[in-house]
């Protein structure tokens, strides 16, 4: 790989599986230290993990619920303490409820504001404060936040805005 990003940091959210893990992996091809949260895959965070070292590159793990404001406050916190600083922010965590709308629980409401609106929110602004000219947050989200292929789904969205 060509090493674009070498020297910088970037935290990846949810990415001890599936696209977080990819995100996390192609970062560090490209040269990037990684951080990466989990919530409850401490073992596949543990490989995404040596799977960057194997590689050469450099990472951690920290235990997150994107959730938990002050979790994911904590994580972008121990990403600039444990990899000197913070350049890009990845806002991957994200989860859907499948449920008929007349069904679909409040908690179930209120866990998936937390984890896709307001975890993004709390991770993001943290992050900035930490973020030299240059740096970049990254929010991944889902279609179906416009379009539902299917009854009974909820989305996440897209969007991604540089930083100062």
């Amino acid at each position: 790989m060509s090493q674009t990003l070498k020297g910088k940091v970037a935290l990846v959210t949810g990415a001890s599986r599936g696209i977080g893990a990819a995100i996390a992996k192609r970062l560090a091809s490209e040269g990037a230290r990684v951080a990466l949260t989990y919530v409850g895959g401490k073992e596949k965070a543990g490989e995404v993990v040596r799977a960057i070292e194997g590689g050469g590159g450099r990472a951690i793990a920290v235990r997150a619920d994107s959730a938990d404001p002050e979790a994911i406050q904590r994580a972008v916190t121990e990403t600039v303490n444990a990899l000197g600083r913070l350049d890009i922010l990845v806002n991957n965590a994200g989860i859907a409820v499948i449920s008929p709308f007349d069904q679909f629980s409040l908690a179930d409401f209120d866990r998936m504001v937390a984890v896709n609106i307001r975890g993004v929110f709390a991770a993001s602004q943290h992050a900035s404060r930490h973020m030299s000219d240059g740096g970049r947050i990254i929010t991944i989200g889902s279609v179906n936040a416009d379009r539902m292929p299917f009854a009974g789904g909820s989305g996440r969205w897209i969007y991604a805005w540089p930083c100062p």
